[in-house]
């Protein structure tokens, strides 16, 4: 008897097509984009000045995200980077790191503090957000992997080499549940069209404290990407403890889309 093959599961987790992957270089159109838009992008709705801690991507440091930080910045929030050099180990000292530097900056600013993370810059920030929680004001995530399996990446095996199959603070217990959102409200920000990690990877369970942006953009332009920019900008400027999904009524509906958990 011939076993009968079985079915394929679209929604196993794998990597982005290759041709995603291949076409990452869109990223410096949207860098140009970025600062061909730049004063547009400073009439985004203003803060109130509450601390927002950006994280960098897997092997970025703040290099990467000293742009976003820059209109942060002109729109009126406190925005710090990490200034822990390139985002590479998982360690628990460098996790010790970010705890601390999470609460030094909620300490000298006396208010809760947003965080944004880039790819595995997102997936710290969720992490952190889960230790202390009172001290989280939102989490914004780009592009990130916070699915359990690392197959949604094609990073998995440089990722692995790096930090072997188990980092410390899996061992420890801890970093197992990623699909589990942090006890504050908390985006998703993701692209259909990503090179790098596969939106399916990116996307939260429903809650009501979750919501997934879905976006036109490129792994490595989303920190960057003006779409992006907008989508932050409006995400940041809502009143603490008045959190509500992102407002896709009339034309926002035609850039922005929604996506759930299959």
């Amino acid at each position: 008897m011939t076993a009968t093959a079985p079915a394929a599961n679209p929604s196993a987790a794998r990597p982005p097509h290759l041709f995603w992957t291949l076409s990452e270089g869109r990223a410096l159109v949207e860098l140009g984009a970025f600062y061909a838009l730049r004063g547009p992008l400073s009439m985004l709705p203003r803060g109130d000045g509450h601390s927002v801690l950006v994280l960098p991507g897997f092997l970025a440091s703040d290099r990467s995200t000293k742009p976003m930080r820059d209109l942060l910045k002109s729109l009126g929030y406190d925005a710090h980077g990490w200034d822990m050099g390139r985002n590479i180990r998982i360690d628990n000292a460098r996790e010790a790191q970010m705890n601390e530097l999470l609460n030094r900056i909620h300490a000298s600013s006396g208010r809760k503090v947003s965080i944004i993370g880039w790819s595995l810059g997102g997936v710290f920030a969720r992490e952190i957000a889960k230790n202390a929680p009172d001290k989280v004001r939102q989490v914004i995530s780009l592009g990130s992997p916070i699915s359990n399996d690392r197959g949604h990446t094609n990073a998995r095996r440089l990722f692995e080499r790096l930090n072997g199959p188990e980092p410390e603070p899996l061992q420890a217990g801890r970093f197992r549940n990623l699909d589990e959102a942090p006890p504050v409200p908390t985006t998703s920000i993701l692209s259909k069209t990503d090179g790098i990690v596969a939106w399916r990877g990116s996307v939260q369970k429903p809650g009501p404290q979750t919501d997934n942006i879905k976006v036109l953009a490129s792994h490595c332009g989303l920190g960057v990407n003006p779409m992006v920019m907008y989508a932050i900008a409006d995400r940041l400027a809502q009143a603490e403890d008045a959190w509500q999904p992102f407002d896709r009524s009339g034309w926002r509906g035609l850039l922005f889309g929604s996506v759930r958990a299959e």
